[in-house]
């Protein structure tokens, strides 16, 4: 008899192992049911998620109340804890989903017939995505968000690598000066957007000044 009860107990024990691996893969996946995580219905929460802080963070900035996302994305405070550690990784997920479609516009741009055209198009979308994302793009500093390892420096390094292609091609084409550099250019637009996203001169009602400004630079960026 003791037998039959030793194997019994020897046969359950590794069946406890990986309900604890599940349980804490869960934890990334999403909410846990029975030791299953529901893939499609993660992905579908996580989605909702980043759509709401997406709109909540263009509204009322980077500190906008988690809670509030949550409430907009149609899931409890814990869902959203659930896949976001705290406020820098959704941020990080929200800012990445943004560059995401940045730099897919550039790839399609690399393609135009006019490359300078292409360059200038871009740039409008930079500066469009710069003042939009003004607030949370200073969050990109924080080191918590840093260390989150959702952006680090790859979020930085992808624009300047699509800015530099787009750059190259129009240099090429004899539509852009030699002697400017991807970086300065991006730095350019980068000033124009945070000197146009402020709340004063947002009240100066002056909606066109961005792209005013952008069109000096867009004519310095020409060949002489």
């Amino acid at each position: 008899m003791n037998q039959p009860q030793h194997q019994h107990q020897h046969q359950h024990q590794p069946q406890g192992q990986p309900r604890a691996r599940a349980s804490a893969a869960t934890l990334a996946a999403g909410p846990a049911t029975t030791g299953r995580p529901a893939r499609a219905d993660a992905v579908r929460n996580r989605e909702r998620i980043v759509s709401a802080a997406r709109e909540a963070f263009a509204e009322a900035g980077p500190e906008a109340s988690l809670n509030e996302i949550a409430r907009r994305a149609g899931v409890g405070p814990g869902t959203l804890y659930r896949h976001f550690s705290g406020r820098p990784e959704l941020l990080a997920a929200v800012l990445k989903e943004r560059v995401d479609t940045l730099c897919a516009r550039a790839q399609d741009l690399l393609s135009a017939d006019s490359a300078g055209a292409a360059l200038e198009e871009w740039l409008r979308a930079f500066l469009d995505h710069a003042r939009v994302n003004q607030g949370l793009g200073g969050a990109l500093m924080l080191e918590e968000l840093e260390a989150t390892g959702a952006l680090g420096s790859d979020c930085h390094q992808r624009i300047l690598d699509a800015a530099g292609a787009l750059l190259t091609r129009a240099q090429d084409s004899g539509a852009a000066r030699r002697d400017l550099s991807p970086a300065d250019l991006l730095q350019l637009v980068v000033g124009i957007a945070l000197s146009t996203t402020h709340k004063q001169a947002s009240a100066a009602g002056d909606p066109e000044q961005p792209g005013r400004l952008l069109d000096l630079v867009l004519d310095a960026t020409k060949p002489r």
